[in-house]
Order: C-alpha cells, then structure tokens, then sequence
C-alpha cells in the first residue's frame, strides 16, 4: 500500500524521515492521505521546524525500516476523524542534522584557506 512520509533534506546526503519522540522510543507517522501528510507539514513548519517534503512510499518499506532502526510506526487512516497534530516540543538536534550550528570559529580552516576559497568563488562570477 502507498503512504506518505516527510521528509527532510529529501534526495540530500543528509536526508532524514520524520519520527515522533515517545519516552524513549521514535515512532514515524505513515498517511494514507497525501493531504493530511501535507497538513501536518505546514503545521510542523508553523512550529519553526525545517519544511519537510512529502514523499509517497510504500509501507512495507516503511516497516522494514522501523524494524531495522528499532522505531515504530502508525498508520494515520484516510478517513480518520482525528487530527493528528506534532507534539509541542522538537528535539533540539535532530539525527540527520548534527552540528549544524557550527560556528566559523569552530571551523578547522585557516584565513588563508578562507581567502583562497574565497577568491576562487569570485572568479566563478
């Protein structure tokens, strides 16, 4: 069957799917609705979190790998007269997003290596 995942940073290196913190296990949501995926997407990116991508897939692929990453999963039904809603908090650093906020100062490049980039960059121009 064909559900709808989000995703984030989709066809990147650094693609991640979108999961679900409860206790200490992640649970990653699959929609039979690419609308409702598409809704709780906006409502994520309301939240100040990264906009993800929705991406159909199927679910049994989906399964293998919530089996094979020790996460669940939850099939939100088409009709469902329950809206499903992210949870208030967000992880501060996600898996697929580690070190982000990296500074230049934490940067092991010399000025030197720095200005040669950079000169390099402006000759692209």
């Amino acid at each position: 069957m064909r559900v709808f995942v989000l995703i984030f940073n989709a066809g990147t290196d650094n693609e991640g799917i979108h999961s679900i913190r409860q206790g200490n296990r992640n649970k990653i949501m699959m929609f039979e609705s690419e609308d409702d995926a598409t809704r709780f997407a906006l409502m994520l990116e309301a939240q100040d979190f990264p906009t993800p991508t929705v991406e159909g897939m199927d679910d049994q692929e989906i399964k293998d790998f919530c089996k094979s990453a020790g996460f669940d999963w939850e099939l939100v039904p088409e009709d469902s007269n329950t809206i499903i809603t992210p949870p208030e908090l967000n992880v501060d650093e996600t898996d697929w997003q580690p070190n982000m906020n990296t500074t230049v100062e934490d940067s092991e490049m010399s000025d030197s290596d720095l200005d040669s980039i950079r000169r390099r960059l402006e000759g692209l121009l």
